[in-house]
């Protein structure tokens, strides 16, 4: 079975594939295999921004449960995190509707992060997230801790 440029070199294949497309020359494209990569790219999409609730979610909790570490750089960390999944959430915009499952989804690994960081056992966290998606986005909130508790420690 020979294969295809697509199984050989992906990079060469995409090139290729996109100088076909700016040519018009769509009968000679990879249709199966350029339909498999943009869906891939959606995907890609959702699970960075996965990665990054789970980020702040750990970062939420380990700021809540741990309040005699707060500091200026970490409350900067929550802010970058913030910015960063407000970032993906503005490139892709059909993620926003899926916000709370996605941080149901986050939350379970965003538990056993910040229990091996507090080393807290992961019983001692909420069983389900105990952030609304508004909270978790807002750049103001910091759970367990008024303005001036947040900046305490530098």
């Amino acid at each position: 079975m020979s294969q295809t440029l697509y199984d050989r070199d992906l990079y060469d294949w995409s090139m290729q594939t996109a100088r076909l497309l700016r040519e018009g020359r769509y009968a000679e494209i990879d249709t199966p295999h350029l339909a498999e990569e943009v869906e891939s790219m959606g995907t890609s999409e959702r699970r960075a921004l996965e990665h990054r609730l789970v980020v702040l979610l750990v970062h939420l909790l380990t700021w809540e449960h741990q309040p005699e570490q707060r500091s200026k750089s970490w409350q900067r960390t929550l802010i970058e995190q913030r910015k960063q999944v407000a970032k993906l959430l503005n490139d892709s915009p059909s993620l926003k509707p899926r916000l709370t499952d996605l941080l149901v989804d986050a939350y379970e690994s965003a538990v056993r992060w910040a229990a091996d960081d507090t080393g807290r056992d992961e019983s001692e966290f909420p069983k389900s997230c105990p952030y609304r998606s508004e909270q978790v986005l807002d750049p103001s909130f910091f759970p367990g801790s008024d303005e001036t508790e947040a900046t305490r420690h530098d």
